[in-house]
């Protein structure tokens, strides 16, 4: 750590900040320049906290030299993370397929979009039994009825199931039924959920805030993995822009900024990035080129009878043309999808 003293910093200043550090039980480093006086503070980092340094008089700021996502830094783990989901994995050369619909609906259509998408090489189903929606109004979702019938369809198709927990107080249930739990970006910061999620086995898909920087995304991932849970996928889902021609903004710099910093896997999800199917196909090969781990897609038989998110879904037949494009795409990159954990049925 590094503390940059204020310009016309007295000598008495000087030396108390020298003996605070000191006291602290670190050593402390001074370097004198032409127009600024550095402190270096030798030691552990972990000892000390910025706050209160930046109290002690004369003190202008304070830089970490290490970053303050520890578990998820690339210091703590030098070498990519590989997550595996009940069979599928996702980092290290292997891509994750997440596809299906933004709602767990009626039965027949969840079978439906989910033997499309298997066909298609898709290797995780996914599906929202709890919906976080702006309006009070709009469909919430079926609750444990969806997370049954969310099994019931990984279970027939062999695909493990990802699914969205938005309160506290159901992630027990939710553990229960999937294989995969996804953090929304609405809950990103909500830093309950994302302890009680931590303490779980299950591993987690973690989508970025509507308006979070990466390192606010990596500290999110922190929570998590403090918990003893080291399973978490980071997913680059879109950013709030000032265009109202795309739902959110893709930051597709997102994917190889997070990879200089940390170990985890980080997917894109180019439709709640774009809201619009006719980008969905270019953003997700993009995403890819850029190195991420995987893509989630939404896709579903007949948009316009959606309960929530039709505008922005893929039919099965673009889905499918898709899929073949990010596979020969992986190829030429090296990476392999990774294949479904079980003799389909």
């Amino acid at each position: 750590m590094i503390l940059i003293l204020k310009t016309g910093a007295s000598e008495d200043q000087v030396a108390h900040v020298i003996a605070r550090v000191e006291e602290l039980g670190m050593r402390a480093h001074l370097s004198r320049g032409t127009y600024r006086t550095i402190v270096g503070i030798i030691g552990d980092e972990n000892r000390i906290r910025e706050e209160p340094l930046r109290a002690i008089p004369g003190v202008a700021e304070v830089v970490p030299v290490l970053p303050p996502y520890k578990l998820a830094s690339l210091d703590a783990h030098p070498e990519p993370s590989v997550v595996d989901v009940s069979g599928v994995k996702i980092g290290g050369g292997n891509l994750g397929m997440i596809a299906g619909p933004c709602s767990v609906e009626d039965e027949d259509r969840m079978f439906r979009i989910a033997r499309s998408v298997r066909d298609a090489g898709a290797n995780l189903f996914r599906g929202g039994a709890y919906k976080p929606r702006t309006s009070p109004y709009a469909f919430q979702g079926l609750g444990e009825d969806g997370l049954k019938l969310l099994r019931d369809v990984g279970d027939r198709f062999g695909m493990p199931v990802v699914t969205e927990v938005t309160d506290v107080r159901c992630v027990d249930l939710v553990a229960r039924y999937a294989d995969m739990i996804q953090i929304g970006a609405r809950n990103m910061q909500n830093f309950v959920l994302l302890t009680e999620v931590g303490r779980t086995n299950r591993p987690v898909l973690l989508k970025r805030g509507m308006s979070a920087t990466v390192t606010d995304l990596l500290m999110s991932a922190e929570y998590v993995l403090s918990q003893g849970n080291p399973n978490v996928v980071l997913c680059e889902r879109g950013v709030k822009g000032f265009d109202p021609a795309t739902r959110n903004l893709f930051d597709v710099s997102a994917v190889p900024l997070v990879q200089t910093l940390s170990h985890l896997p980080i997917i894109v999800d180019p439709s709640h990035a774009t809201g619009r199917p006719d980008l969905i196909p270019a953003c997700a090969l993009a995403g890819v080129a850029a190195g991420a781990d995987g893509v989630h897609i939404e896709v579903h038989d007949c948009p316009e009878v959606a309960k929530s998110d039709g505008p922005q879904a893929l039919l099965p037949d673009q889905y499918r043309e898709l899929a073949a494009k990010i596979r020969q795409m992986a190829e030429l990159l090296g990476k392999t999808i990774s294949p479904l954990p079980q003799a389909l049925t």
